[in-house]
């Protein structure tokens, strides 16, 4: 059988690093091929070179027995090639209709457009509203938008770069029904995920990337999940460690907090909690139900209707973010770029930006804040080490070591994190696992924010749920479930104001 996509020696080098080193492989019509690399081993290179982002320094390409060369996303749409990113390409001021309709080749009228995406989302169970503004939508629904805007182009070769990160596990299994259907019409894919277990059941073949160079290729259905964690990373992974911490006073707590939403956007509703100095707790919930705009409020970048954030026993209602973070809450958000770093500054000028401890009577203490970083660094095995890269020449996963690093080691009181582990290995995950646990044993008091199910269950002291808005108690994670979790994810938890999807009992 030809292949459908063939790369032959590719190879790309960067300033001080080779991205790709004479990789060779290919995928077939049908196939599915997944991706497993440690951060940093080159694989979002390899599909920006095969998706025309990135012009490879040696080697070729052949799509469908012919070789070509692909100069720009355009020209891959062409071929029959769709690309779903890990940052997210979407305009933040443009509806969700018009991003997918600058996004595909086909002309196609905003109307037709906007009743396909919804025709999709349904069939997909990737639903989101053709009408909202990107830049309301959490980044699970940025996510859908991207995996809808690669299907309405009915692709010969769909890449997905890590496309279950964000999404729920209910959502995931209709996600893989979807692929497993199109790989059965002859599409092929190219699947990254550092989630040994979706590779393990979705692909055919399984190629291995490290520091750029193909190790081996197998098929993942013969091997385990520490087969494939050892093939990936070359040794033993780290293991999770285990420890139990007695909480002490409330440290963060929110009382009836309430914030108006909108058509598009989810408000918050007397949501209340508290989180104790030595407990992690964690918030479950599919993404969009008002769980970033809860952070937000937190750490004061949003300002609430009602209610009050206390730090520590102290009303901060009136601090801004750096007054904040100044008393001791840090925050790890959920956008890596553009929130949690600036794209085009150095990792040590986004150190220099996070507070006052580089700064002092108008001075900035430059060799301590560039001492901090390499500590970061070193501490969170963030490649390559060079602390004077700007933070958008990272991969997403050694941005989030940065930012998750830089936030830890800074000793916070309170540390809120949302998403902690989106687009990281699975060893690089277990050592941020670790550092959290470290810092709770130290008396910090976490609060995490994760769509990872199995992530809150391994970490978390207490758990609670977030739908549309509301907040529902906090439990130990011992008296909880996954099946009652997925209930109260749905809004059915005992004392839960929602009825069949709405509150006071309205029908959804």
């Amino acid at each position: 059988m030809t292949p459908r996509l063939r790369l032959s020696h590719i190879t790309k080098a960067y300033p001080g690093i080779v991205a790709n080193d004479d990789i060779c492989l290919e995928v077939l019509p049908g196939e599915v091929l997944a991706i497993l690399g440690e951060n940093g081993a080159g694989k979002p290179t390899l599909m920006k070179i095969i998706f025309g982002s990135v012009t490879p320094d040696k080697g070729t390409v052949e799509f469908d027995g012919r070789p070509v060369l692909i100069k720009s996303p355009s020209e891959a749409n062409q071929l029959g090639i769709a690309m779903v990113h890990q940052h997210f390409a979407v305009f933040e001021t443009l509806t969700v209709a018009q991003n997918v309709i600058l996004g595909i080749a086909e002309k196609i009228s905003p109307v037709e457009c906007a009743d396909r995406i919804r025709s999709l989302g349904e069939r997909y169970g990737i639903a989101v509203d053709p009408e909202a503004v990107v830049a309301d939508l959490s980044m699970g629904e940025r996510q859908r938008v991207e995996i809808i805007r690669a299907l309405m182009s009915n692709p010969k070769l769909l890449i997905l770069d890590e496309p279950t990160s964000v999404l729920t596990p209910q959502a995931v299994r209709k996600l893989f029904e979807t692929l497993k259907k199109l790989a059965a019409e002859g599409v092929s894919i190219l699947f990254i995920s550092h989630k040994l277990d979706e590779i393990r059941e979705l692909a055919d073949r399984c190629t291995i990337l490290r520091a750029g160079r193909v190790i081996e290729t197998v098929n993942p259905k013969e091997k385990t999940e520490d087969d494939l964690a050892r093939l990936m990373i070359g040794k033993e992974p780290p293991k999770l460690l285990t420890s139990t911490s007695a909480p002490g006073d409330i440290a963060l707590e929110l009382k009836d907090l309430s914030l108006d939403g909108g058509h598009h956007v989810t408000g918050l509703s007397h949501v209340r909690l508290a989180v104790r100095a030595g407990e992690i707790v964690g918030i479950a919930g599919i993404s969009g139900n008002g769980q970033s705009r809860l952070l937000g409020v937190c750490m004061g970048e949003l300002k609430q209707n009602a209610g009050s954030v206390m730090l520590f026993g102290e009303a901060v209602d009136e601090l801004d973010p750096a007054e904040r973070r100044a008393k001791g809450l840090r925050y790890v958000p959920e956008q890596r770029l553009g929130h949690g770093s600036v794209p085009e500054f150095s990792l040590v000028d986004n150190t220099l930006l996070t507070g006052n401890d580089f700064q002092k009577k108008g001075f900035i203490k430059l060799t301590e804040a560039e001492k901090f970083t390499k500590l970061v660094i070193e501490r969170f095995h963030v490649t390559p080490p060079n602390p004077r890269g700007a933070a958008r020449s990272f991969s997403g996963g050694n941005l989030q070591k940065y930012i998750v690093g830089r936030e830890i080691l800074s000793s916070p009181g309170v540390l809120i994190v949302d998403q902690p582990t989106w687009g990281v290995d699975v060893g690089a995950a277990t050592v941020i696992h670790n550092s959290l646990m470290r810092l709770r044993s130290e008396g910090a008091g976490i609060l995490v924010v994760s769509e990872e199910i199995d992530e809150l269950f391994a970490i978390c002291d207490r758990i609670a749920v977030m739908y549309r808005g509301c907040l529902s108690p906090a439990v130990p994670v011992s008296a909880m479930t996954t099946e009652e979790l997925g209930r109260w994810m749905a809004g059915l938890w005992e004392g839960s104001p929602f009825k069949h999807g709405q509150p006071d009992g309205k029908e959804a």
